[in-house]
């Protein structure tokens, strides 16, 4: 019978066979950046090896202040975008300043847009809200509040970014260039929803209880976007969804606008300034990828691309309406608000902004997935146009929310 090998020995042994990498142990690892279809796996079991032995060969320790430092060693999937991604990590940390407005004073605040109900006229400002709140149709309101609702569900979008390899924010208070900019960006959206549901509660227009469940239904529902705790697919989705958002919200300014709800129109517009803040940032951060690894970025992108764009509020329900997601978005499509061509003219803008059809050197690999990504552009238009169309011919089938009092739209 063999001797039984000592501790050390197999932890060392534990560790080799665990890893992929220099420095990748102790957790679920893939052979792969782009599936998880082979995984291995390992546990510490602090009876048989100590805290000690474990510092010796990881080179880290268990102290809450090192935490970072020791996730980082054995836990990375993608240990090679993570490298990327620090590589370009003091430019991040300029832009939480430079891009992320300042907190305090100096950055607008949803008060700065709504009625003070301190001010001895107070109730003239909500009645002028309200007066023009009043002329804006239930159709448009419906999409004012899906995006709303999608707005509110920022706790879930923060836990997202803080799945991203490299990106995360293990102690809460971390201080790197990406943890910074994770609650910096998250502190600056958390003003989105904080207006828009102020507002429609002083407009006296929408059920605010149903509003309430259906934030609270999302949030419980989560979100997954198919980011698989990979930075550059994290980076792809929030440039494509950013944009989205900047679009969604400018066009119901427009159309409130035309309605007279100047109110409502400055607020939309100076929510969809921010999207379009944080839509540079996130482009600007797959451009550094694009710089160091191309042929990585392409894989992602195509791979992301072929699943399609999931949107942030797809699990939306009220507890009643079991398709009241695709019910939001028919009535924002109908108004031109979100639709099927904006979706094409967003991939479009990133082949171009990223100017991926210019990119060479690439691998065998990377020439196919640039040749995939620069003709969907065309192929997504042609699609929408066909779906487009075909939806023209087709009776409208009005909806009730119960957003509105049940009322239809």
């Amino acid at each position: 019978m063999p001797a039984l090998p000592s501790k050390r020995a197999a932890l060392l042994a534990l560790v080799a066979a665990s890893s992929v990498g220099p420095g990748v142990a102790f957790a679920p690892l893939s052979f792969s950046g782009r599936s998880s279809s082979l995984t291995l796996s390992a546990t510490v079991d602090p009876t048989v090896v100590t805290k000690k032995e474990y510092q010796d060969i990881c080179g880290v320790d268990f102290n809450d202040a090192t935490l970072a430092d020791r996730l980082a060693r054995t836990a990375y999937l993608y240990p090679k975008h993570v490298e990327v991604i620090e590589d370009f990590a003091p430019m991040v940390d300029r832009m939480v300043d430079e891009i992320l407005l300042e907190t305090g004073e100096k950055s607008w605040q949803p008060q700065d847009y709504l009625p003070d109900l301190s001010q001895p006229d107070w109730i003239e400002q909500t009645k002028d809200l309200r007066d023009a709140a009043a002329g804006v149709p239930d159709d448009l309101f419906v999409v004012l509040i899906g995006d709303m609702v999608t707005e509110e569900a920022l706790p879930t979008y923060q836990t997202l970014l803080n799945t991203f390899e490299g990106c995360d924010d293990p102690v809460g208070t971390t201080n790197s260039a990406w943890a910074r900019w994770s609650r910096g960006w998250t502190s600056e959206e958390n003003r989105h929803g904080d207006l828009l549901n102020k507002y429609l509660y002083l407009s006296g227009k929408t059920d605010m209880r149903a509003i309430e469940v259906t934030i609270q239904h999302l949030i419980t529902s989560g979100f997954n976007p198919g980011a698989r705790k990979d930075p550059y697919r994290g980076f792809l989705y929030t440039s494509f969804q950013e944009r989205a958002t900047k679009i969604s919200h400018g066009n119901v300014g427009k159309l409130a606008k035309v309605h007279d709800a100047v109110d409502l129109q400055r607020i939309c517009a100076k929510i969809a300034g921010d999207e379009g803040r944080h839509e540079k940032a996130y482009q600007a951060f797959c451009t550094e990828i694009l710089k160091r690894d191309p042929d990585g970025l392409l894989a992602e992108f195509g791979d992301l691309m072929r699943g399609q764009i999931v949107m942030p509020a797809e699990l939306m329900t009220d507890g009643k309406d079991t398709h009241l997601y695709e019910n939001f978005s028919a009535v924002a499509q109908r108004l031109g608000v979100y639709t099927a061509l904006d979706y094409a003219d967003i991939i479009e803008h990133l082949v171009n902004h990223w100017k991926i059809g210019e990119l060479t050197g690439l691998s065998s690999e990377g020439e196919k997935e640039q040749n995939y990504i620069c003709r969907l552009p065309d192929r997504y238009r042609k699609l929408a146009e066909r779906s487009m169309n075909k939806k023209k011919d087709e009776e409208i089938v009005e909806q009730s929310f119960s957003w509105i009092f049940n009322r239809k739209a």
